[in-house]
Parts: structure tokens; sequence; C-alpha cells
């Protein structure tokens, strides 16, 4: 795909965000490490530059193209379905974007890593031949190295959150099943400049590994009421923490709203496409606090104004099918399922 957009226009909000150099994070260099820490405890939001993943995402944009622009009878052959299955293609519309019943206007297609990593046997689901035509060359490719970005990043707030060392990796361990995805997105432009194409919403899993050439996002800074963009930079993923981070953390770490508008400016009349890696923890693994392994996350616990919220008593495939299967817009029954499709966002304030 041509990477030759018009330009992200100076004249609208958007927040500043930290940016991590992934390769001083390798290293060990503690001036770094320190600026995570930060960017992962407020927004939870940052920039990753030198993540060596260019050209690997420039491929993945190619396959997301190429699957879009296969027949509506094809792709629906491959549909998530409305039981909360992370995996599959998601047509525009199948999603809600408000508590309204207000339809999406995205497709996507998730690819789960267990499928990536099991090539050529099948784990988990059958994909569309676009897919399975780059699995090797391009997917597998992309899967490895942003599990190794993420995995390397995680160890970082494993090491600042006071857990022995591997708590975090364990959590996310390769030998089980896990909804950790690759996801390629598409956007058509919206009539209505002001409308949702993705819903405000916090991340399910635990790190998101975003590649975006054109604005859309944007996200609701903490104290404020006012949404404001996240302006691309070429070269540099988008990252940000999900609920499991948060909840593990026991508040700590945060995960913060966010959504996907219509792309400011004459960006805003082309199509759009993304892709995010979603690290997310083993599907057996139980969302709590691991406060019997730090005594940091013990503390901020015992000073939460909710401790409860920290312990959901669910498993990670739980969390995740809960989330999915309420935003699908044959669920929406009411105001209850919209609720029920809420993640962290809900339960953050006053921590």
């Amino acid at each position: 795909m041509s990477a030759e957009h018009p330009p992200f226009p100076e004249d609208v909000p958007t927040h500043p965000l930290l940016v991590i150099d992934y390769e001083l994070i390798k290293a060990g260099n503690k001036h770094e490490i320190e600026r995570l820490w930060t960017a992962g405890t407020t927004l939870g939001f940052w920039y990753l530059k030198n993540h060596g993943v260019d050209e690997e995402v420039n491929g993945m944009f190619d396959v997301g193209a190429q699957t879009v622009a296969l027949p509506f009878e094809e792709k629906m052959k491959y549909e998530q379905g409305d039981e909360g299955m992370s995996f599959g293609y998601k047509a525009a519309g199948a999603n809600v974007v408000d508590a309204s019943g207000t339809k999406d206007t995205t497709q996507f297609i998730n690819i789960a890593t267990d499928d990536a990593l099991a090539w050529p046997v099948q784990a988990r689901r059958s994909y569309p031949s676009t897919v399975n035509a780059h699995m090797a060359s391009t997917i597998i490719p992309f899967v490895e190295k942003s599990l190794a970005v993420n995995s390397t990043l995680i160890d970082v707030f494993d090491a600042k959150l006071g857990l022995p060392t591997g708590t975090l990796s364990k959590l996310h361990r390769k030998g089980e099943f896990s909804g950790s995805t690759t996801r390629c997105i598409y956007s058509p432009p919206i009539l209505n400049r002001q409308a949702t194409a993705i819903s405000a919403h916090t991340d399910f899993g635990s790190l998101s590994f975003l590649h975006n050439r054109l604005g859309g996002l944007q996200v609701l800074v903490p104290g404020t009421e006012e949404w404001q963009y996240v302006k691309p930079l070429p070269g540099h993923a988008i990252c940000n923490l999900g609920d499991a981070m948060v909840i593990f953390s026991g508040g700590i770490l945060r995960s913060n709203l966010h959504r996907v508008v219509n792309p400011p400016g004459a960006q805003g009349s082309i199509d759009r496409y993304s892709l995010v890696y979603f690290t997310r923890p083993a599907d057996s693994v139980v969302l709590r606090a691991l406060t019997d392994e730090s005594p940091l996350i013990a503390d901020a616990v015992t000073h939460a104004s909710d401790p409860k919220r920290f312990n959901p008593g669910v498993t990670a495939l739980e969390w995740l099918t809960r989330r999915v299967k309420n935003r699908r817009a044959v669920n929406q029954k009411g105001l209850g399922a919209w609720l029920d499709s809420g993640g962290t966002e809900h339960t953050m304030s006053g921590s």
C-alpha cells in the first residue's frame, strides 16, 4: 500500500505522548525505563520508536487491504459470530459504538496468535485465502517480532512492580491458548465527520502495539472531558496498556479510554487502514491483583477506594468473551448489554 497521505492538520487538539526508544529499553537504560514507567502509570499510552517491525508492518497493511477487497460473501464465511469469539472477520455494522445501538463502520480481520504459531496446523479457526497466502511470509514474522517487543516491555513493568522475575511472563505463557491477536482494520470515510468508527473503550488484554498512518485515534485524558487526537508519527508505533495490566497491578498501571473517529482534515476523505497486535494473558489465567507477589501492589490495593474491583473473579478468556459478545449489535437488548461490554474504565476513578 502507498504510504502517501495528506498531512495531519496542525489545527486540531492533540495529546503529546512520551516517545520511548525500544533499543534503549532492550539495553536496560535506566532513564528510558523510568520514562516508560511514567507513561504506564499516567496515561498508559506512549510512542515506541526503533522497534524494528516496520517491514513486517508494511506487509500486514497489504494483507488487510487484500482481505477487505474480497467479496462480502467470501469474508462472511469467516465471521466471528455473536457468542464472543474474537478471531475471524468482523463486518461493518456487526458491533455497536454507543448505548443507543449505533452500528460501527469498521471491518477487521483478527488472526489468532495460536494459529500463527501453529501454522500450518489449524489451532483455533480457518481464515480467508488472503491470510493463508501470507501466513508464512508476513504474518508469522510480524507476530513473532510483536510478541518479542511486547514481552520486553511487560518484563520492564514486571520489575518495576516489584514482582518476582518472570511473574507476568508466566501469565502470558506461550504453551497455552490465549486471546492474543493480530488485527487488520479498515475504516471508510464517514460522511458525518463527528461519527465514531470504534467506540470509546479500554483494551481487553495486557499490551497493544498499534500502527497507524492516518489520524483518528483519540484519547480522553484523565480529569478532562475533551477528546484529543494522537498524531501518527512515521516509524513510531503507539503502545497502550489494557485491562489485565490494570488488574494485575492493583491500579498502579493505567488502561485509558480511547476511541477512533474520522481522521481530521483532508485525511478524513480517504480510506483508513490500521494494524494492531494485542498481547493478552493465557485463557485460564484468573484476573486478580498480584498482592501476594508484590508489597507495592498489596499497598496499592489496600489504599484503593474499592479493592474488590481488582479481583473480578473471572479468567482472561471470560473477561474477553464478555466484552466482545456484548459489543455485538445482535446482542443489544437494552442498556445492560452495553454496560456489560465495559472494562476497567468503569472502575478506575478514585484509585
